[in-house]
């Protein structure tokens, strides 16, 4: 019976070019070797499973070869090249720092070093897991590293380069190996798929490519493990069951069951995922990733970061169209906090379910206010007064006044008339009247004729009666409206109003410097109000409060003085006494 190799070592690259996903580092190795600018010292970082180590084989291997080709690859015919394949050579050796990492280990790989090479120009030493060295290792392996003889190589191979001493580091050319992409993962699993005669679909080698994370040997060895399940027939469903990965399908059906607004497809999507043994934050993680993988793939230009086979891609493509840019940005806000949450929440499935009540309720048509039907407008006949007065005002541009701006609380909810409906310029209170310091600055603007109502629309103003208690509620609710404000938030807070009359309210500042700034959003304050008490003729006074800067006592005179004034007792008190004062 023939011994059975795994593939991960069956079809382990023999050359620079059958190496996959590193190609700008294998051409700078064959450049140097054919160049012959061969350093004494090399340094092969990156993830495992990516090439380090074999790439330092190959290039132990291409450097003692004794009848290179013209691409300067390894011949595979002369001494050297068949030594290396019968695993007999005498020039390359290799070290496993992971098990032989004390000093001794080091003085003897130095002694080996003094020995030239029997066949081939160089000497090569790998050192495999150089970062599980020990401080006194790395220290004796210094000098040699530095000043090897000129027929001795080193090759150095981490998956932690930040553990390897800086001075090593100075040492050595550093290559930094790359993770594998999935593409190229897939093409080399499809080729070693065809020559052991496995028919295996691109789906289910792109869950393999994804499951390995940029690692060719993790991908050849689950690919192992499916083939051993599978048989020769390799489908996209055998291979989620075998390597227990939720179907993308999921995600697919849960973003149409959101953009469509249906919660209950969405919850129990959520159930039957669970059903099957599958964790609720892995579901959210991987939920969060396919709405980024659908975000990127709306754009030919970012089309190029999404990760996966052609025919997975085009699935995306097509449901990025039925998404809207501005629904995936708060799908993608929602998965992220509730990916936060769902650490500390004690009731993890419920978080996660009112995330995706969330999702579906984005696009929810009965969430959009219904803007209510305008009354008619009422016609009055002008006075001969009023005809004479708008006749002269028509020959000035002033006289087609635009509406006022809408105030943070929409005028147009059905508890409210509309802004046309404000009261004239005659009507509305003038800057004086409010108390307000006119400046120059973005709250002066509001209050230009230019941006108050026409004069048709006396008759149409609100007078709803109110009490103080309802004003104080109006006036408390103000915070929510000016939230980026805090300076304001902090005087309107400070600052309580109180009913003068039916139509007039003060509030008292402390300084003018708060007057002034108060004056910049008093427009906007005084919509507000209104709209909450439904009230146009209410006017705000401010005012200054008064400071009396008292003296206060602090020597002994000073506080027997103001006492007796208090009590004339004490004087006669301290006669009688004859007391002094400290």
């Amino acid at each position: 019976m023939e011994n059975y190799i795994v593939s991960a070592r069956k079809y382990r690259p023999t050359t620079f070019e059958s190496v996959v996903g590193q190609e700008a580092l294998t051409q700078t190795l064959r450049n140097a070797i054919r160049t012959n600018h061969l350093a004494h010292a090399y340094l092969f970082c990156g993830p495992r499973g990516v090439g380090k180590t074999t790439c330092a084989r190959i290039f132990a291997k291409t450097i003692n070869c004794l009848n290179p080709t013209a691409e300067h690859d390894a011949c595979n015919q002369c001494e050297s090249c068949t030594a290396f394949n019968e695993q007999r050579s005498f020039n390359i050796h290799e070290l496993d720092a992971a098990s032989n990492n004390s000093v001794e280990d080091i003085r003897s790989l130095i002694d080996q070093v003094r020995i030239p090479p029997q066949i081939g120009k160089y000497s090569v030493y790998i050192i495999d897991e150089v970062h599980m060295l020990s401080q006194g290792a790395f220290n004796a392996l210094l000098k040699t590293l530095e000043e090897p003889p000129a027929y001795a190589i080193f090759i150095l191979a981490t998956t932690e380069k930040h553990k390897v001493l800086p001075t090593i580091l100075s040492r050595c050319q550093v290559y930094d190996f790359s993770r594998i992409t999935v593409a190229d993962t897939i093409r080399h699993l499809q080729y070693v798929a065809k020559q052991e005669g496995i028919n295996a679909s691109e789906e289910a080698l792109n869950v393999v490519a994804q499951k390995a994370d940029g690692g060719m040997r993790d991908a050849l060895s689950i690919f192992d493990q499916l083939v051993s399940f599978c048989g020769t027939n390799i489908t996209y469903e055998q291979a989620i069951g075998v390597l227990n990965v939720l179907d993308t399908d999921y995600y697919f059906r849960l973003v149409d069951a959101a953009l469509a607004g249906s919660v209950s497809e969405a919850l129990l999507l959520l159930n039957e995922v669970l059903v099957k043994g599958f964790d609720a934050g892995h579901f959210v993680t991987g939920f969060a990733q396919h709405l980024r993988d659908v975000l990127v793939s709306k754009d030919a230009a970012t089309v190029q970061l999404l990760e996966t086979s052609e025919t997975i891609r085009v699935h995306y493509q097509e449901q990025a169209k039925r998404c809207n840019a501005k629904w995936l940005f708060n799908a993608l806000d929602v998965m992220n906090t509730c990916d936060i949450n769902y650490r500390t929440a004690k009731n993890k499935r419920l978080t996660v379910e009112l995330a995706l009540v969330k999702l579906c309720r984005l696009l929810d048509p009965t969430d959009t206010p219904t803007p209510p039907t305008p009354s008619p407008k009422r016609t009055t006949t002008p006075s001969p007064s009023s005809q004479s007065s708008q006749s002269s005002q028509s020959s000035t541009p002033s006289a087609t006044a635009r509406p006022i701006a809408s105030s943070p609380q929409s005028p147009q909810s059905p508890q409210s008339p509309t802004r046309s409906n404000t009261p004239s310029l005659g009507a509305m209170p003038s800057l004086g009247d409010l108390g307000l310091i006119s400046t120059p600055s973005t709250g002066a603007a509001d209050l230009q004729r230019s941006d108050l109502p026409s004069t048709d629309t006396t008759d149409l103003q609100r007078n709803t009666p109110f009490t103080a208690d309802q004003l104080i509620d109006a006036w408390v609710g103000l915070s929510q409206h000016f939230r980026g404000e805090e300076r304001l938030v902090a005087m309107l807070n400070n600052c309580k109003p109180t009913l003068v009359s039916d139509t007039l309210c003060r509030i008292t500042v402390a300084n003018p410097w708060q007057k002034q700034e108060f004056a910049k959003f008093g427009k906007r304050v005084m919509d507000i109000v209104r709209d909450a008490l439904q009230n146009d003729l209410l006017k705000l006074q401010v005012e200054v409060a008064e400071f009396n800067r008292s003296q206060k006592a602090y020597t002994a005179a000073d506080k027997y003085k103001l006492l007796s004034e208090l009590n004339p007792h004490l004087v006669d008190l301290k006669n009688q006494l004859n007391l002094q004062l400290e």
